[in-house]
C-alpha cells in the first residue's frame, strides 16, 4: 500500500473548472498532455471512489483501484470514441470493480426481489410454445420498445444473462436494469394484447 499512498494526492479535487470535460479530453488527445488528462480524472475522484467503495466495500481496495483506473486510461484513453465523458466513466469503473470481484470469486450482492425474479423467469410471452402468430407480435412489440427495454428484455430472456451480467455488456445501472425489464415486459403485454385483438 506505501507504494500506491504516494498517488493519492489525485484526492485533493480541484474546484476551479478553465475547461469542459469535452474540452480537457479533446487537448489531452490533441496534444498527449498528461496535464490534461490528470485535470479531467481529478474531477471524478470523489465519484470514482464512492462507486468503488460501493461495489468492493473496502477502502483500501477502492484507493487502490482509483489508482489503477487512472495508470490505465491515462495510457488508453487515446483509442477511445467518448461523447460524454462522465457517462462513460462511470462505466469504465463499474466494469473494473466487477472485474476485481470475479477475479476475487466474490459473490455481487442484488437486492432484488426473489418473487420479481421468479415471475421474470415465468414470463409467459417468452414461451417456446408460442404460436406463428403470437412470436410474429413480440417480435414487432419488440422493435416498438425504448433500445434500454428491448436490450434488456432481449439479453435476460433470450440469453439468459442475468442482472449482473446485463450491466456488465451495458453499462446500464443495476435498478434501471431491473425497471427496463419490468416496464419493458408491461409494454409488451399491452402491445401484444392490441394487436391480437385488431
Amino acid at each position: 500500500m506505501c507504494k500506491k499512498t504516494t498517488h493519492l494526492k489525485f484526492f485533493s479535487l480541484n474546484k476551479k473548472k478553465e475547461y469542459s470535460d469535452e474540452e480537457l479530453l479533446l487537448r489531452f488527445k490533441k496534444t498527449g498532455e498528461s496535464e490534461y488528462f490528470h485535470l479531467l480524472y481529478e474531477r471524478y475522484i470523489p465519484l470514482i471512489y464512492g462507486l468503488c467503495l460501493k461495489y468492493l466495500q473496502n477502502p483500501e481496495q477502492s484507493q487502490d483501484a482509483v489508482i489503477d483506473i487512472y495508470e490505465n486510461l491515462s495510457q488508453r484513453i487515446q483509442d477511445y470514441e467518448i461523447k460524454i465523458f462522465k457517462n462513460w466513466l462511470y462505466s469504465v469503473v463499474k466494469n473494473h470493480c466487477f472485474h476485481i470481484l470475479k477475479s476475487n470469486k466474490k459473490e455481487i450482492i442484488v437486492d432484488f426481489d426473489s418473487q420479481l425474479m421468479e415471475s421474470d423467469m415465468d414470463f409467459p410471452l417468452f414461451s417456446e410454445n408460442n404460436d406463428r402468430e403470437k412470436e410474429d407480435v413480440l417480435n414487432q412489440c419488440l422493435e416498438k420498445l425504448p433500445d434500454p427495454q428491448r436490450i434488456s428484455i432481449e439479453k435476460f430472456f433470450y440469453e439468459n444473462k442475468s442482472y449482473v451480467d446485463i450491466v456488465d455488456e451495458t453499462g446500464f445501472h443495476l435498478k434501471s436494469v431491473k425497471s427496463y425489464i419490468q416496464n419493458g415486459k408491461r409494454n409488451l403485454k399491452i402491445c401484444i394484447e392490441k394487436n391480437l385483438k385488431e
